[in-house]
């Protein structure tokens, strides 16, 4: 999976590279098919203190792309924050393309037992 990391008004350290990095690794073991992933931060001095730093995460899929974000006081908690968001996402995507397969095959199951009376 491809890594598309902006800044805006932060300084992209070693530390909060690796962060990110780390949390999208997680993310990539949920779902195998994600293209690549664009991550956005972002520091405003003008809002107010408790939600200074800002991030948005959009995954790239086949299908509808998946978008989060999230602003809080700290940086790592945002990024935290909006990671839980996309995997949220990427859970519930899951779970409905699992649900519809099953739903098909006890369809199915059913007309065989229903033309087998």
């Amino acid at each position: 999976m491809n890594l598309i990391l902006s800044t805006h008004n932060v300084t992209l350290t070693k530390a909060i590279e690796d962060h990110i990095r780390n949390r999208i690794d997680k993310l990539e073991h949920l779902d195998r098919f994600a293209i690549d992933v664009r991550v956005t931060l972002e520091h405003d001095h003008r809002k107010m203190p408790e939600r200074a730093f800002a991030c948005s995460m959009r995954l790239t899929m086949p299908g509808p792309d998946l978008f989060a974000e999230d602003s809080e006081r700290d940086l790592y908690a945002a990024i935290d924050l909006v990671t839980k968001k996309v995997e949220q996402q990427i859970r519930k995507r899951h779970s409905k393309y699992k649900a519809r397969k099953h739903t098909q095959a006890a369809k199915t199951k059913r007309r065989r037992q229903e033309a087998g009376l």
